[in-house]
């Protein structure tokens, strides 16, 4: 419940809650107040159902059905599908292939969360909300990253129970949250792995250790977000579900305990 104070607050400061959820692209703002009144509206994890509230979007953090709201649209959430032979970052000092041509369409400065070396490609997110970014890239928050991977040679299931039990590398043991075999031939086969990691390269490495190299690695999966059928090289703004995911993901990450930024 809130306080008598915070309530007399919300009454005379701030904007409505409703007004907000409409400007946030939640729903038209009859909804919104259906929403509110219906007790699915959060103001900093505080139930809200009276339709006079105001709120402070630049500091109130507000959640419907437990989803995370953008309110701040100076914030900006960008996919790409990075090709293969792109450097994960804005500048590159030898002059390869860098992001660059793919921010030209948005005016704020976008940066990328974490990175995906030079030979993989798939799903990379851009991004200027700094909060954020340190959430989803740091590994110690587990956020989970979702590959394909062709490598060379036929996979057993004892190698994918392997992969799942650990391996051991220079830098110590590592195990995939999930693995599984999707294609296999005499020559070649196609693994997906689960991994939270941030270690170095981890997915050519765990492989490599197996016996099985990779010959191309493809990120379809980071948190909340799934590639889909973004094309190789293409860009787009997150959705308004997407960005609530990956808000609410955030939120919870940054409440609770940690469990380096690098490339698989």
């Amino acid at each position: 419940m809130m306080s008598g104070a915070e309530e007399r607050r919300v009454e005379t400061e701030g904007v409505r809650l409703q007004k907000v959820l409409a400007n946030a692209g939640v729903a038209s703002r009859r909804v919104a107040e259906d929403m509110i009144v219906a007790g699915r509206v959060r103001v900093n994890g505080v139930t809200v159902t009276e339709l006079g509230s105001r709120i402070d979007p630049e500091n109130d953090l507000v959640d419907v059905d437990g989803t995370a709201v953008q309110l701040d649209p100076s914030k900006r959430y960008v996919m790409l599908n990075k090709p293969t032979g792109v450097v994960s970052t804005m500048r590159d000092e030898h002059g390869r292939p860098d992001l660059r041509r793919f921010t030209a369409d948005w005016e704020e400065r976008l940066f990328n969360v974490g990175r995906l070396d030079a030979d993989t490609s798939g799903l990379l997110v851009l991004t200027n909300d700094g909060g954020l970014a340190h959430v989803l890239a740091h590994p110690s928050f587990g956020v989970t990253k979702v590959y394909i991977a062709r490598v060379a040679g036929r996979v057993a299931p004892q190698t994918i129970a392997r992969l799942t039990r650990g391996v051991e590398l220079d830098d110590g043991p590592i195990a995939a949250d999930k693995a599984r075999l999707l294609d296999a031939n005499a020559d070649s086969s196609l693994v997906e792995l689960t991994l939270h990691s941030g270690r170095n390269r981890i997915v050519r490495r765990m492989m490599a250790e197996t016996g099985h190299p990779v010959h191309d690695l493809v990120r379809r999966q980071f948190g909340p977000l799934h590639l889909g059928t973004l094309p190789v090289g293409r860009a787009r703004e997150l959705t308004t579900v997407e960005r609530g995911a990956l808000m609410t993901l955030a939120r919870r990450a940054a409440d609770e305990p940690p469990s380096g930024q690098e490339t698989p």
